[in-house]
């Protein structure tokens, strides 16, 4: 795999974008880790494991390259919030979100198994969200936009409707906080082109 610098353990289009944005030249071999056995108990804990999980599950396979893992998930009153299950949860997940503000919480970890390189670090923005009517609710369930997103929404497609503002990085609510990888990267001698 010459000519790049990472692989990516992600099939998100998000991250892709944004890496590709920024100038990266990397691969995608996504993960197949099942996300549902790690313990819930903090929510930063939880998505590192998850992003670590992730980047290593790939690292087994491609042991001399450089893998980036990543894992979002929001954070409201103790519970942390991944992916709905179908539309009933999306709808119980942004009645939660959007009734007060809430965390986005991004998770990377940088893996490279032959010389036992790992970096993890993780990134919070708070999300100040308008309050929605439930006609909005019910416009954005049927537009089926929710569906594979942390908490049930992508900044990127709907912020300007339903967020107000953001204390933080909005790369990071869009699920890969550009800031921390550059400074990732920029350690590791990774340019972008």
């Amino acid at each position: 795999m010459n000519n790049i610098d990472f692989i990516l353990a992600s099939a998100s289009p998000r991250r892709k974008e944004l890496l590709e944005r920024a100038g990266y030249k990397f691969v995608i071999d996504a993960s197949g880790i099942d996300e549902n056995g790690f313990d819930k108990a903090h929510p930063i804990e939880y998505a590192a494991k998850l992003a670590l999980a992730k980047a290593n599950d790939v690292a087994n396979r491609h042991p001399d390259m450089l893998v980036l893992g990543a894992d979002t998930i929001a954070a409201c009153d103790g519970l942390i919030i991944g992916k709905p299950a179908d539309a009933a949860d999306a709808e119980q997940i942004t009645r939660l979100l959007f009734s007060k503000p809430h965390k986005v919480i991004t998770a990377v970890a940088v893996v490279r198994i032959c010389d036992g390189l790992e970096i993890s670090r993780a990134d919070t923005t708070i999300v100040y969200p308008k309050k929605m009517t439930d006609d909005m609710i019910r416009k954005h369930l049927a537009s089926g936009t929710w569906e594979g997103k942390a908490g049930a929404y992508a900044i990127q497609e709907t912020g300007d409707e339903f967020v107000d503002r953001l204390e933080g990085s909005i790369t990071n609510v869009m699920g890969l906080p550009m800031e921390i990888i550059a400074e990732i990267f920029d350690g590791l001698g990774i340019k972008k082109s």
